[in-house]
């Protein structure tokens, strides 16, 4: 039975027009442990809670605040406060006096916590739905170059990527809660936006020797006047009254209306514990092809600041997630038959020679176009081959009455099995649709022999003969939903290949009822055509004097050397020196693809600090082709050599193998200062490698020399003097 006990009045009745229409929370913090009550009040404002303890309690530290207030938010709040001292409390039952209850706090009570909704969608680019994602909101606040994110929520969309968050927020919080219980990141995006902004002034320098952690180190030599300690970390007491520092600050600190915008301090005055509403970014994840891949990340710049008590967003996320794609776009047909949509997410429009594309020559048939440019038009980047894994997908709609299928390919004559490897196992990922977890599921779907036949279960049969329930209900597919095979193009020789989709149906462990699947909504046998170059590495080709090794690799797809170089007239070797940069600088060098799907080449001179030189697109460059019936893919006032410019001179499409070059351009132009100038010359092919977006196959040739780095060359006087004398003595 407790040996002490503890009673706490409490009295609103000095508030206008009171209403017992919220309880209030009473904690009590002693050395044996907070305890919490919640009290209601009678239609007088009157109330009271008890307490009981075990032994004398000594000290106590009473808080009241709102109800929904925790017991670990109470202590952080500004909120009403009383001290007692154990010497009140030595008997066995103790009355306490009366804690009164302003209109102030009444009022504040009531905003200080409140209940915000974000509801949303999570959308892919084109729109389509994102399901199965983790979307957590983060209130987000910075000072300086530091920023500090408070996870205040998280939900999951739905099959139709919507969401509904619900969270609490609290405002009214002591100045040190900010600093003793938020986490704080260097932020580099704040620090460029500062930086930029203070070396207006030359006279002004930020202290470069700044932590992950807040602190005025940066403005030390600003703050060196007034005493403040600008080398450690900010404290909670510190921190909290930084703000008189501002006007001295700002005095000297450029003006920066961007700063204040953006709300950085000292630019904008900081009192983050008098927000009442949050200010918002989001952070969204989804296993897609690997656990928690992170599909939007926002930085400090895309915040919301102040929301609303309900708040509606749509967030795009990046090509990272995987989105669930519906018959609307692009439209589908069901039925016995296919519609290959998509190679490696790029429309079959775009790819010549197949359903939808611009007619094209034979030659340019499994090409594809630049960015959906018409097909024989001249661009950077236009008539790119595949290489590596290449994904082949098709439309929505469900493929019926096809429990298995196959791939074949056109060897000039017959339509034949792929070759062996060619098509690569993959599986498919769907997701539960139980709230709120969403769980997902992996499921192989392998190229098995049956009846002689290299086939693979439709997504289709498995759905009907899984017992899991209602596709598109109680589960949707997350990933590869419409994937039809990836293919291994490096088991096919480089060139143009074409494909067919053949249906089966399985009847006990035998295939039946082949038939070519017809394109939806015709009577057309399906078909694709596409154009593979892979290249080999270590290539045995490859010239054995362009050292291999280091920054180039040994293969000639593509191939890079530089042949030789001239300053003023004069070789230089590599490593070699020349006095000054007189005269004109020469360089002869090739850059080559067998195949012909050179897509770019660079010339540049690296130098000093990080410090570069374009040599192609200097005022007085010129490049010419060394070998007969060779375009140089250049122009005067290009910075590189592209296909495109080639197409333009004369190169054949879809063919530019490159050539053997010389750049001609002023020496002084292309070494500034004397230095030690590294010349790196860089070829890139155009094909698209396992489905990415940039040049993956690419060569690199550098070499080093110098230039003005050494004095002239001055004899001695007496060694002048002797010189008639030792060539008679020789």
């Amino acid at each position: 039975m407790p040996k002490y006990s503890i009673r706490i009045p409490l009295d609103a009745s000095a508030i206008d027009d009171f209403k017992p229409d919220a309880p209030v929370k009473v904690l009590v913090q002693s050395a044996a442990g907070p305890q919490s009550q919640i009290v209601d009040l009678n239609e007088k404002g009157l109330g009271s809670a008890s307490f009981s303890f075990n032994e004398a309690p000594g000290a106590l530290r009473v808080l009241v605040g709102p109800h929904d207030a925790t017991d670990e938010e109470l202590p952080g709040l500004q909120t009403l406060s009383v001290d007692i001292s154990s010497r009140l409390l030595t008997k066995r039952e103790v009355q306490l006096p009366v804690i009164v209850i302003s209109p102030y706090y009444w009022w504040w009570w009531r905003r200080w916590c409140r209940m915000f909704v974000i509801r949303g969608r999570v959308i892919c680019a084109d729109g389509s739905p994102v399901p199965g994602a983790k979307v957590c909101a983060l209130d987000v606040d910075w000072w300086l170059f530091w920023s500090s994110t408070q996870q205040i929520g998280c939900a999951y969309t739905d099959a139709n990527g919507a969401f509904e968050l619900r969270f609490r927020w609290c405002c009214g919080w002591w100045p040190w809660w900010w600093w003793r219980h938020r986490i704080w990141d260097f932020n580099p995006l704040l620090a460029d936006k500062v930086s930029s902004v203070v070396s207006r002034v030359p006279d002004i320098r930020l202290n470069a020797s700044v932590g992950h952690q807040p602190t005025l180190a940066a403005f030390d030599e600003l703050l060196a006047s007034t005493g403040v300690r600008t080398t450690k970390p900010l404290t909670p007491a510190v921190g909290a009254n930084i703000e008189h520092l501002r006007e001295g600050l700002l005095s000297k600190l450029p003006a920066a209306a961007e700063l204040e915008r953006l709300r950085i301090w000292p630019w904008y005055p900081w009192y983050p514990w008098r927000d009442c509403a949050p200010d918002v970014i989001f952070r969204v994840t989804q296993d897609c092809e690997k656990q928690g891949t992170v599909i939007v990340n926002e930085s400090v710049f895309q915040t919301r600041w102040d929301i609303p008590t309900s708040l509606d967003v749509t967030l795009v996320a990046s090509d990272q997630a995987c989105c669930r794609r519906t018959c609307d776009d692009p439209p589908c047909t069901d039925g016995e038959c296919i519609v290959v949509t998509q190679v490696c997410n790029i429309a079959i429009d775009d790819i010549g020679g197949n359903l939808g594309a611009p007619a094209v020559p034979a030659v340019l048939e499994g090409y594809v176009y630049p960015n959906g440019v018409a097909a024989g038009t001249a661009a950077y980047n236009g008539d790119r081959p595949f290489a590596g894994t290449v994904t082949v997908e098709k439309n929505a709609g469900a493929m019926l009455n096809v429990d298995y299928y196959e791939i074949e390919t056109f060897d000039g004559v017959n339509w034949v099995a792929l070759p062996a490897g060619a098509a690569m196992d993959f599986s498919r990922r769907y997701m539960h649709m139980l709230a709120p977890f969403f769980p997902t599921t992996d499921v192989p779907f392998d190229f098995t022999n049956i009846s002689g036949h290299n086939v693979v279960k439709s997504k289709e049969y498995f759905e009907a003969n899984s017992g899991l329930g209602v596709w598109g209900f109680n589960y949707i597919w997350l990933l590869n939903e419409f994937l039809v095979v990836p293919l291994d193009s490096s088991k096919f020789g480089d060139g143009r290949h074409q494909f067919r989709v053949v249906g089966w149906q399985i009847a006990g462990n035998a295939l039946t009822n082949p038939r070519v699947l017809p394109i939806c909504a015709t009577e057309q046998e399906n078909n694709l055509v596409l154009f593979f170059d892979n290249r080999v590495v270590p290539n045995i080709g490859h010239p054995a004097s362009h050292n291999c090794g280091g920054v180039h690799i040994c293969t000639s797809e593509p191939d890079t050397h530089i042949t030789q170089v001239r300053i003023n007239g004069q070789p230089v070797a590599p490593c070699g020196t020349v006095d000054a940069a007189a005269g004109n600088l020469e360089i002869d060098f090739f850059v080559t693809d067998p195949d012909g799907h050179l897509a770019v080449y660079t010339l540049a001179a690296l130098y000093g600090l990080n410090q570069s030189v374009n040599l192609l697109d200097r005022p007085g460059a010129s490049v010419i082709a060394l070998n007969a019936g060779t375009q140089t893919g250049w122009s005067a006032g290009h910075g590189s050599g592209t296909y495109g410019v080639a197409l333009a001179q004369g190169a054949t499409q879809p063919h530019w193998p490159g050539g053997q070059y010389r750049l001609t351009v002023p020496a002084a132009q292309a070494f500034p200062e004397p230095c030690c100038y590294q010349l790196q010359l860089r070829g890139w092919k155009r094909n698209i490698v396992s489905c990415g977006g940039g040049y993956d196959y690419n060569n690199t040739t550098e070499l080093t020399l110098g230039v003005g780095v050494c004095p002239p060359h001055v004899l001695a006087p007496v060694l002048v003097e002797a010189l008639p004398g030792l060539a008679r003595a020789t």
